[in-house]
């Protein structure tokens, strides 16, 4: 009987084969151990992000009463405004389904609105579990149950990241401009910060680091490209540049833009209707909630899972602005963060339930 080749190889550790059996071995060893320590540095920094996360949401909660807030939520909540945040906030889903279908369209068969949906709400699920997660499940979820090309739908959500992006500066721009006359008021009322910035704008060691870093960047600007920040950067480019572009490809292009502004007008109305359940904010404007919106959505977009505490921290201190208590500020962004956060992992959970059952022919 012939010796199996393999083991002849492995076993024979004389001459050429041991050299050449080093080599291979040596090479997958530590091709191994770099994707360990890639996977390893990953872990460490979403590990580390969520750290800060609870950090944060224990110091804004930590000296806060627990028996009131649970006085608060059975006697001073309107339920009813809760519920028409979660309708609202459904609402928004759906019309992110739809946006999604309008990408999917010209590049594969239009996938359908159920899966798509469901594919939506087990990413928003994920996101939860880790921050920019949920993109890729998604993805992963229409490619097996619909057979589009899962690349494909990667560089969809690359083009729907770049508009939501576009959208929240556009809210922005719009926070500032009708809060202009309040940001000067809040500067007259403690000249202390006024003075602060002043100094700060017209601090010659700041204008002194600025030129450092033009003339550090002109000098050194070949070995600056070859660093991993810099192509890392390059590609981020590359990728807003690619995603723009295909927006061309879009065949329902008015459609596309409409649904694009309503779930930015909606996730704002989730926020505002969301004022309408308590005494103490009821009263505020519609611009009171969208500066509140903005800033939440700021802290959300940290690479926390959920906004835990970031969304927190920057609801209470957007409140703050308008003569929200800071007790007062923390319990609106408990039940708020917490109305979303349900709606999330009850509609992520009931999909990733349901579409191996609805699709067991696929």
């Amino acid at each position: 009987m012939q010796p199996v080749p393999i083991l002849t190889f492995t076993l024979d550790l004389t001459g050429k084969s041991s050299k050449y059996y080093h080599v291979i071995s040596t090479f997958f060893i530590s091709k191994h151990l770099s994707g360990l320590k890639k996977q390893f540095k990953n872990a460490l920094k979403y590990l580390l992000f969520f750290a800060a996360g609870v950090t944060i949401f224990w110091l804004i909660y930590k000296d806060l009463d627990i028996d009131m807030i649970k006085s608060v939520l059975k006697n001073d909540v309107n339920y009813f405004w809760v519920w028409v945040s979660v309708i609202i906030g459904i609402c928004s889903h759906i019309s992110r389904t739809v946006r999604w279908n309008y990408l999917i369209e010209p590049m594969a068969p239009t996938p359908g609105f159920r899966n798509t949906f469901m594919a939506v709400m087990f990413g928003y699920l994920m996101n939860l579990v880790l921050p920019r997660m949920g993109e890729i499940s998604r993805c992963g979820v229409l490619s097996r149950y619909e057979k589009i090309p899962f690349m494909k739908l990667i560089g969809t959500v690359v083009t729907e990241r770049i508009i939501d992006v576009i959208m929240l500066l556009l809210f922005t721009l719009v926070a500032f401009i009708s809060q202009f006359g309040r940001i000067l008021q809040l500067f007259r009322n403690n000249p202390e910060m006024k003075d602060n910035a002043i100094k700060l704008i017209t601090s010659p060691y700041l204008w002194g680091l600025f030129i450092l870093f033009i003339l550090t960047a002109a000098i050194f600007r070949k070995k600056i490209a070859q660093t991993k920040l810099y192509k890392k950067v390059e590609l981020t480019i590359g990728h807003l540049r690619e995603g723009l572009v295909s927006f061309k490809y879009v065949r329902k292009k008015g459609a596309f833009i409409f649904h694009s502004f309503l779930i930015w007008i909606l996730y704002y109305l989730m926020m505002y209707s969301s004022f309408f359940a308590f005494d103490f904010t009821k009263g505020l404007s519609p611009f009171a909630a969208l500066t509140t919106f903005v800033m939440g959505s700021f802290g959300m977009v940290a690479p926390v899972q959920g906004g835990l505490g970031t969304w927190h921290f920057m609801t209470k201190e957007s409140l703050a602005l308008y003569g929200i208590s800071n007790e007062n500020g923390i319990i609106f962004a408990f039940v708020a963060h917490t109305t979303m956060t349900l709606l999330i992992i009850v509609l992520g959970l009931l999909s990733m339930l349901a579409l191996p059952l609805l699709n067991r022919k696929k």
